[in-house]
C-alpha cells in the first residue's frame, strides 16, 4: 500500500518539522534567521499553532542546513525528536491503534497529514513488515537533499514505533540505495540495527511478529474517533483550496474547539469582513464550512462509536445538546437515533 504523493507547495501543515530542524541547527550555532532564509517563515511562526507551511518550505530549510555546514548528525537528530505527539490528529490516531498492523496501514493512509517529504509504502514479505520509499530517486534533483530526507525519514520511523510500543523496538535491518557516506557509523547509532548501502532500493525491515501485537495506548473508542477525523481531514484537503482550505484547517486544529470567524480572521492577519468577502469569492462561507465539518464528524461519530448525543454535542462545540440534535435533523433529515439505527 502506498501513500499519496505529497502536495509540495500546499501550505496545509503545522510547522512542527521545521521547528525541530531549526532547533537542532540552533544548537550548532546556526541561527533561526539563517535556517529560515528564503522560506518566508519568521522564527515566531515556528511556535504559532495557527501557522501553516508546505513541504517546499521544509525542503528549503534542509537545503539551507546543508549549505550552512550542518553536522552530519542533523537529519538523524531531527528525526529522533519528531515524536508522534507532535503530529496532532495523525499522531494520536496511530498511537491509539488496536494492533500494529493497523499502525502500518494507517501510517500510509494518513501520511498526507504528516508534512510528507517522501512517498511511503509498506508490505509483508518473508515474515517481515517492510517500509519502502518508491519515489526516493525522483523527489529532488539534489542527491544530498534526498539522502538528508531519507536519513531523517528512517529515524522518524524508529522513533514513532518506539512511541507506539512504549519501549525500544529496533528494526531488523535497514537498506539504503546510496553509497555509504563517511559518517556511516551514525546510521547504526541512531537506527539501532545493521545498515546496508548500495541496495536496489531503500527499505526498513521489522520482524513481522509485531504486526499482531497491541500498542501500549491502544483504545477502541479513541481509535475510531481519531481515525474518522483523519479520514475527514484527508477528504476535505482534496475539496477545500485557497482561503476556504485555510479556514478548514484551522477549524480542525483541536478536537472540540471551534474558533469563531473573528478568531480565524485574526489568525490569518485579516479582518472578519475581508475573510467573509474572500470566502464569498470562492462560493462558500464560514458558516457553510463549519456546518460541513460538524455534519461530517457527527455522522462518523454516530456510525463508528457508541458515544451518546451529549458527548458528541460537546465534541462538536455545541453549547446545548438540543441545538446539536436540531442541527443534525437539518443536515440529514433524521434524528440521531434514526440515523444510528439505519
Amino acid at each position: 500500500m502506498r501513500s499519496k504523493t505529497p502536495l509540495y507547495n500546499e501550505r496545509i501543515h503545522a510547522p512542527y518539522k521545521i521547528a525541530a530542524l531549526v532547533e537542532v541547527l540552533a544548537e550548532q550555532g546556526i541561527t533561526p534567521d539563517m535556517s529560515l532564509k528564503n522560506t518566508g517563515i519568521s522564527p515566531t511562526q515556528l511556535h504559532d499553532a495557527s501557522a501553516l507551511t508546505s513541504v517546499q518550505q521544509y525542503v528549503t530549510v534542509c537545503d539551507n542546513a546543508l549549505h550552512l555546514g550542518a553536522l552530519p548528525s542533523t537529519p538523524f537528530e531531527t528525526g529522533s525528536r519528531l515524536h508522534l505527539s507532535a503530529y496532532g490528529m495523525y499522531g494520536y490516531a496511530l498511537m491509539s491503534c488496536l494492533y500494529m498492523r493497523d499502525y502500518f496501514r494507517l501510517g500510509v493512509k494518513f501520511h498526507s497529514l504528516a508534512t510528507p517529504t517522501l512517498t511511503i509504502e509498506w508490505s509483508e514479505r518473508d515474515g517481515r513488515a517492510v517500509w519502502t520509499f518508491p519515489d526516493e530517486l525522483l523527489f529532488h534533483d539534489s542527491r544530498e537533499i534526498r539522502r538528508f530526507l531519507l536519513e531523517q525519514q528512517f529515524t522518524q520511523h524508529v522513533t514513532h514505533l518506539q512511541d507506539v510500543f512504549g519501549r525500544p523496538c529496533p528494526p531488523l535491518i535497514a537498506y539504503f540505495s546510496h553509497p555509504a557516506p563517511l559518517y556511516a557509523d551514525l546510521y547504526q547509532q541512531y537506527l539501532g540495527c545493521p545498515c546496508v548501502f548500495e541496495h536496489p532500493q531503500s527499505e526498513l525491515h521489522y520482524d513481522g511478529v509485531i504486526l499482531n501485537q497491541r500498542p501500549h495506548l491502544a483504545h477502541q473508542l479513541s481509535a475510531a474517533v481519531l481515525q474518522q477525523t483523519c479520514d475527514l481531514l484527508v477528504d476535505q484537503a482534496r475539496v477545500y483550496k485557497g482561503m476556504a482550505g485555510e479556514v478548514y484547517q484551522r477549524l480542525l486544529k483541536r478536537p472540540g474547539v471551534f474558533p469563531d470567524m473573528d478568531d480565524i480572521a485574526a489568525q490569518l492577519g485579516i479582518t472578519a469582513r475581508t475573510l467573509r468577502r474572500r470566502l464569498q469569492a470562492e462560493n462558500t462561507s464560514f458558516s457553510a464550512i463549519l456546518d460541513d465539518i460538524r455534519s461530517s464528524l457527527a455522522s462518523e461519530y454516530l456510525k463508528t462509536t457508541q458515544m451518546n448525543t451529549d458527548d458528541i454535542s460537546l465534541l462538536l462545540g455545541f453549547t446545548e445538546p438540543t441545538n446539536f440534535r436540531r442541527a443534525f435533523k437539518r443536515w440529514t433529515g433524521k434524528t440521531t437515533s434514526q440515523y444510528r439505527q439505519n
